[in-house]
């Protein structure tokens, strides 16, 4: 029986095998073709995951790219399920060998039975022969290769594209944590309008994230510098702005300030014995965000609390979940169904 763990997120999908380690990073994006036949609206999927995103801004008048994950949600399950399948195959998982493997997801602290039932479908669709389920901090957690005990409580910090989590939990469960919509995805769109309205200048969601990852930096001395191409907003023509670490300073530290308010409510919310755990055990980063320059260093400052980074934040919680699939002990106490 073969076991997975699949993080889909609202940008990139990770896949952890068993015995085999992270198989697959992908873009969760199709690129779909509307098309009126017998009167009836209908859609042909024309490339799926990377070949899906590199259309992106470049596609046909009738071609569309959707990211059928949003914000920890899955918004469209049949474009979900043909992703799923898409990506099992590339991993050698035909719908004959699914018959025989067990499937992880990673889901958003705080979802409800909803969002179990829209995995069990697209897992269904696909022929997996079981689904379970684990949250995303405590996947995380166990992606930095810290063992989580019933006594000693950690806190974990997950800043993905779409999504925040933030929680606070030990081995017995979860003691507090929430899920809110805040990530890496509301920099690119800010960043775009930002060098609409300042600098005349309309750039496409591919470069505004290529910008974020290239010179996107939390130091304050920090002067990477990047050209974006695109157009003129007023007149149309192609043109092109040099883009520098401190064009993007301020855009950065406005989300992540807004994050560190909810980290703030929910250390709020803990009991005195585990707050003092956390202080002393520090907060464990992971997500995609947590690759930037200085972000590690600003949110410690921020928090006055020590911080603990994986050594690949954005695969820590697909590492995690791989390592719940990999101890039988652990997988019994933490892996649900329900």
């Amino acid at each position: 029986m073969k076991r997975l763990a699949i993080d889909f997120g609202s940008s990139t999908t990770k896949i952890y095998m068993t015995g085999c380690g992270v198989v697959l990073m992908e873009a969760t994006c199709a690129a779909v073709e509307e098309y009126v036949e017998n009167g009836e609206n209908k859609l042909n999927i024309k490339a799926l995951g990377d070949k899906a995103r590199a259309l992106s801004g470049r596609a046909a008048l009738n071609t569309h790219i959707v990211n059928p994950v949003f914000e920890g949600d899955i918004l469209n399950e049949t474009i979900a399920a043909h992703l799923l399948q898409y990506f099992l195959e590339k991993c050698e998982i035909t719908r004959r060998k699914a018959k025989h493997t067990e499937v992880m997801f990673i889901i958003p602290c705080g979802s409800g039975d909803g969002l179990k039932q829209k995995y069990r479908r697209i897992a269904d669709e696909c022929g997996i022969a079981m689904t379970y389920f684990t949250l995303t901090p405590f996947a995380a957690v166990l992606g930095h290769n810290v063992a989580i005990s019933e006594s000693t409580p950690v806190f974990c910090l997950d800043i993905g594209y779409g999504i925040t989590n933030i929680a606070a939990f030990s081995q017995d469960g979860l003691i507090a944590g929430i899920n809110v919509n805040l990530g890496g995805g509301n920099i690119d769109v800010h960043l775009i309008d930002v060098l609409a309205e300042n600098y005349d200048l309309k750039i496409g969601a591919l470069t505004a994230e290529k910008l974020k990852n290239t010179v996107g930096s939390l130091l304050e001395d920090d002067n990477k510098l990047m050209v974006a191409d695109g157009r003129e907003v007023s007149g149309g023509t192609p043109a092109s702005f040099a883009v520098n670490s401190s064009h993007l300073y301020d855009i950065i530290v406005t989300y992540v300030d807004k994050i560190l308010e909810y980290v703030n409510v929910v250390m709020g919310k803990l009991p005195a014995e585990v707050a003092s755990g956390v202080v002393h055990g520090g907060v464990f980063l992971s997500g995609g965000l947590i690759k930037m320059d200085g972000i590690a260093e600003y949110i410690e400052r921020k928090l006055k609390i020590p911080v603990n980074l994986p050594d690949e934040p954005q695969l820590a919680a697909v590492i995690g979940a791989g390592v719940i699939l990999s101890n039988d002990s652990l997988f019994d106490r933490i892996a649900v169904t329900d």
